[in-house]
């Protein structure tokens, strides 16, 4: 197991190198949301983003915390395994079986200590209690 579970700023400033500066600062903030709330996290540039998960509990599928990814105009703060977490003020949107996303357009507009609600029970997630999702429901 690595020492250093996330990335050194170099690496992430260098991906970032060539995303606009207000989606950089968003992405820059959920970072260190992600960095605050679970250390223990893996970090990876996968997929298109900054993708996060607990080794502990697998790998970056299985143990998925969650995901920055960044787009043309927003960037999406995406869990995986969405479906299982509580969202009492409907910020999350998707229709797929488990993954669910919220967009992020504006750093001012973040809704910043419900992100951090998300994350930090994204991260206490342990996969191996997970009953299957039927496709009716989640």
């Amino acid at each position: 197991m690595r020492e250093h579970h996330f990335l050194a700023s170099a690496e992430v400033d260098r991906y970032l190198a060539f995303v606009p500066g207000p989606l950089k600062e968003i992405a820059l903030e959920l970072r260190s949301v992600v960095a605050s709330v679970c250390p223990e996290a893996t970090e990876r540039i996968l997929w298109n983003g900054l993708s996060y998960h607990n080794d502990r509990h697998g790998g970056p599928v299985k143990g998925a915390i969650c995901q920055i990814e960044l787009h043309r105009d927003h960037v999406r703060l995406s869990f995986i395994h969405g479906v299982r977490l509580a969202d009492p003020t409907s910020l999350l949107g998707g229709d797929r079986l488990s993954k669910r996303y919220l967009m992020l357009k504006s750093y001012d507009a973040a809704p910043w200590g419900e992100i951090r609600q998300l994350i930090e029970e994204a991260a206490r997630l342990d996969p191996s209690t997970f009953a299957p999702l039927s496709h009716g429901k989640g």
